[in-house]
This record gives C-alpha cells, structure tokens and sequence, in this order.
C-alpha cells in the first residue's frame, strides 16, 4: 500500500529539453515565485523533450518541470509549475492537463475526480470546447484522455477506458516518448495498487525502451521502477535506479524509489543512504517554508526497516524516538478511521515504525514496548498495535494478555471487513488488507497453540498462514504482513528441534524478502544444529556482511553463534 544522489551545496543546472533544444531553469535566491523548489540552489529534475503549441517560452519552461515533477509523483510541486504556466499564458490548453493529472495518482489507486474536473472546465466547459483551445491534434488526444480518465462510471472502468486510449495514442505517435511513458503508466494504473505481474512486464517493457534511449528521463526510470520493484524482478531496475536518484537529486521521491529496489534486492545500505538522502530533500524544502523536519512517514518508514536489518538497532531507536516525541507534541491522532495507508496521518505512522521496531528487535527495549498511542478507534493503528502486544505478551510467557489483544485483534478485524463489505467499491486494496489480517489472525492463533505445548496445531496453522501470504501479489516496501509467516514457521520448526523442515522455512522467506537478517540468522542456527556446518558458514558470512557496522549486542549474536 502506498504511499533520491544528495544535492549538491553549489549551484547546479536544471536541464530540460525545449522541442528539440536544450534548455536550463535556474532559481533565483529569495524569489518569492521559486518557493515551491526544493532549496535556495538550482534544482535538478531529469531531461525530457515536451514540445507544445504555447508560444510563451516562460510557460513551456514552467510546463516541462511540471511534467519533470509530476513523473516524480512530486503532484504539488507539479501543481505549483503548471499553474504557473497557466498564469504566463492564460490559454496554454496543455498547462490545464498538466495541472489536471496531478489529481490521479494511479499507482496508490487514488484520484480527486472533482478537482480535476474544476480545472478542466476552467479551460472549457465541454469536451468539444477543450478540444477547440488548441490546434494541435496530439494535444486534443491528450486532452481527450482526460474525459475519459474523469468521466462517468465507475474508476475501475474510467482507468480502463484511459489506458486504452492511451495505447492507441502510443501507436499513433511511437517515437514520442512522453506519450509511451503515460501509456506505461496507465498499465499500472489499472492494476488498482495491486501487483499484476503480466501486466506489470508489459509496461516495464516501454519503460525501459525509453530509458536506454534517454537515460536521463525521470519518467522512464520511476515507471521501470515501479514495475520491477519485487523480489524476482529487482535485478532488472537496479540501473534504473542508481539512474533515478542521480538525474534526479532535488526530488524526495526520485531518491526514495531507487530505495524500491535496494529493499527487494536485500541492498540496506543502499537503502538507508537512499531514504536519508530523500528526508534531507524533504526537510530542506521543509525549512525553505519555516517548517520543522519530520522523522515521521513513507520515507522515514523505510528508513527505519533498513537501519534494523544492518543491526544498528540505536539509530533506529533514536529515529523511532523522535518520531513518537513529535507525535506527542503535536497530539497526533489518525485522520480518518477507515484509511487503512499509515503512510497517510502521523499517528498511524509512528505506530507502524513503532511496530516494526518491536518485532524486529523482539521487544527488547521495554520502555520503548510501554508507549501509548491515542488511536481513536482507527482500525489500521489499532490492528497494529493489538498484534504487536500478544506477539510481545508471549515472548514474555503472558498468555492470558495475549488472548486478550487477539480478542480485541479479531473484534476489529471483524468489523473492519463488514465495513469493506458495505462499500460501494471494493478496492483490491482492501481486499488484500483483509487478507493480511487473517494470515496474521493465523499467526497469533499459531504462536498460542505453540505456547500451549499443541505443536502440531500451530504449526499446522502458521503453515497455513505461509500458504496464503505466499498466494498474495507481491507487495514492494518492508514486510505486508508484519511477521512474515515463513520465517515465524522456520522459528517454530527450529525451536522444535525440526531442523530440516526450519531450513526450508527460512529458505522461503529467504526468497519472498531477499536478505532480512533474521531469516538469514535462523537459516544459521538451522543449519549449524542439523550439522551442516559448510551451509551454516555461508549463511553466517551473508549475515556478518549485513551487520558489519551494528550495533555490539547485535554482532554478538553472530560471535555466540560460531
């Protein structure tokens, strides 16, 4: 569910193409009109070639960094230069469909039909009197995208009915890679924010081929990206991006996407440095406005889930600490109850690193598992935080609290799918949330029966659960289901003395998150307790290259594994 090299400290050129010529942006210290860059410097965005009929070349120069930032899915600052564009040439047909495709955002399955379609009226009030505002019959198909995109009917149909229209667009205009690259896109799009991998090839296929043409084109890297980024196909981004987060250096979001594919690719250090760089872009911008930084969010997210897998579990505390101190101050509490993206509000997202934090560590730091959270019935925040107390309930032999949060768990789960169930639209979104929720339902059960001495039974139910998170599409970003159910089955299996079947287990989860050390940790002791000592050196050596800079306590897990 949803929802970047450093900057440079000198002055740095934003080169675009105009047409068939180069042409640079430059920001101006202390223009009041540049407030919506990333900094005081020179901002660097990617070059693409976007010719329009605009006879103003301010407008076209406003025009094209709006498109630059709206491949980077940058949607206000995109917003920002289109309306600017509009502001220079009050007729610019091609500024209002910038300014209009800002409100899709087809990858997270969110759109604001009824904000676009006020801007889309502003240019006309009719399909018929937008198509008369330009000459160009390129700009008409593009415009006409759009009545299709924000039309009538369902989402699901319109994102459809767009895609279409854009295959069509790209076979009429083949050597125009925009076009190519908003027809990538639209694939994605009607996937609905859920991975069809088929569908997500076919689009990775035009990505790429504008990319090796342009190497520099925001768009066709971030499209690949977003393509590719699983366990299976990762590989096949890796130059994409390191190429993003290079051309790219002032947008948050280019640097935080190459981290897409380090994650899957089990890279943390690349992971870490790629989501520091995008919170030093966010928290300049933040500062250029008279705002706070922020150690909260997607960015910060991930941030967090690679400073644990390198074993440096200080820093990540120190971040998590932070984000709960702010949260505090600011009395954060979740903006809506039935958003199911912590990304979205403060606290759901404190809550989710909170979670993260917990499970990786196993709860170590008590006065860390003893924070309380105001999360006024969200059901997100709150499914959350009741799997992490029984999962913490039982590594402290508390079974009675933790069939007590499992009952709270399931009361919410259970309302949370009769919500889903009486709405107009069932996002497949949802529908793989409440998947989630049962295989974790699954795990809690497991790990209870365990507790009880019914070995059997949770491991028959945690087989379960593996079976059904291993049906699930490939989700990109740290673990979908919070306790990934195989390495919770290989944890089982290796406390049970079941040392060949833990091998596997771990094996798998090996296989669905590339690299996670505590997976590569259990295959270590798996493999060292059934005698495979060769196997169990070689996952150890995997390991103490993940954990060379962790924390002591954390690499002494390795030196008493020897």
């Amino acid at each position: 569910m949803t929802r970047n090299k450093l900057p440079g400290t000198g002055a740095v050129l934003l080169s675009l193409t105009l047409a068939l010529l180069p042409l640079t942006l430059f920001a101006h210290k202390g223009d009041e009109r540049e407030t919506d860059r990333p900094g005081a410097e020179n901002v660097v965005l990617g070059q693409i070639s976007f010719p329009t009929t605009t006879r103003s070349k301010p407008a076209q120069q406003a025009f094209v960094e709006g498109v630059l930032y709206l491949h980077l899915f940058e949607y206000p600052l995109a917003r920002e230069k289109f309306r600017q564009a509009r502001a220079l040439d009050p007729g610019f047909a091609m500024a209002y469909w910038g300014e209009a495709m800002t409100y899709n955002h087809p990858i997270w399955d969110q759109q604001q039909r009824r904000d676009a379609l006020a801007v889309l009226n502003e240019l006309g009030a009719s399909p018929e009197a937008r198509q008369s505002m330009t000459p160009s019959q390129k700009e008409k198909d593009y415009l006409a995208a759009l009545d299709l995109l924000y039309g009538d009917g369902p989402k699901a149909e319109r994102d459809r009915a767009y895609m279409r229209h854009m295959q069509e667009m790209a076979a009429s205009y083949p050597r125009d890679d925009e076009v190519q690259l908003f027809y990538a896109l639209s694939i994605l799009g009607v996937s609905e924010g859920v991975r069809d991998v088929p569908a997500y090839m076919r689009s990775a296929a035009i990505s790429q081929r504008v990319f090796c043409a342009n190497r520099k084109n925001p768009g066709a890297a971030h499209y690949l990206i977003h393509a590719v980024d699983d366990p299976v196909h990762a590989p096949l981004g890796l130059e994409a991006a390191r190429a993003l987060a290079s051309m790219a250096p002032d947008a948050g979001h280019a640097q935080h996407m190459a981290s897409h594919i380090f994650l899957a690719a089990g890279m943390w250090d690349d992971v870490v440095a790629a989501n520091q760089a995008a919170m030093r872009v966010v928290n300049r911008l933040a500062h250029n406005r008279g705002k706070p930084a922020m150690h909260w969010g997607h960015y910060n997210f991930w941030l967090l889930y690679g400073l644990l897998q390198q074993g440096r579990f200080g820093a990540a505390a120190d971040l998590l600490k932070t984000a709960y101190r702010e949260a505090v101050a600011a009395g954060a509490v979740p903006d809506d109850t039935m958003d199911l993206d912590p990304d979205d509000s403060q606290l759901p997202s404190v809550v989710q690193m909170w979670a993260r934090y917990m499970i990786e560590t196993g709860g170590r730091d008590r006065d860390i598992a003893a924070w309380t959270f105001d999360m006024k019935n969200a059901f997100d925040p709150t499914l959350t935080y009741r799997f992490v107390m029984a999962l913490d309930a039982l590594n402290r032999g508390d079974l009675g609290q933790a069939r007590a949060h499992l009952v709270v768990f399931e009361d919410y789960r259970g309302r949370l799918k009769t919500a889903v169930s009486a709405k107009d639209r069932q996002a497949p979104g949802d529908l793989q949330y409440l998947d989630r929720l049962s295989i974790m339902d699954l795990e809690l059960q497991a790990r209870i029966a365990y507790a009880e001495k019914d070995t059997e039974r949770a491991l028959t139910l945690v087989r379960n659960a593996s079976e059904l998170e291993g049906e699930m599409p490939a989700s990109f970003g740290p673990p979908f289901v919070d306790l990934p159910s195989a390495e919770l089955l290989g944890e089982l299996l290796l406390d049970a003395g079941r040392y060949a079947e833990a091998v596997d287990a771990f094996a798998l989860q090996g296989e669905r998150t590339r690299q996670k050390s505590l997976p590569l940790l259990g295959l270590m002791r798996a493999e060292k307790a059934r005698g495979e000592l060769q196997a169990a050196a070689h996952a150890r050596a995997r390991l103490a290259a993940i954990w060379k800079n962790a924390d002591a306590a954390v690499r002494g897990r390795l030196d008493n594994a020897r």
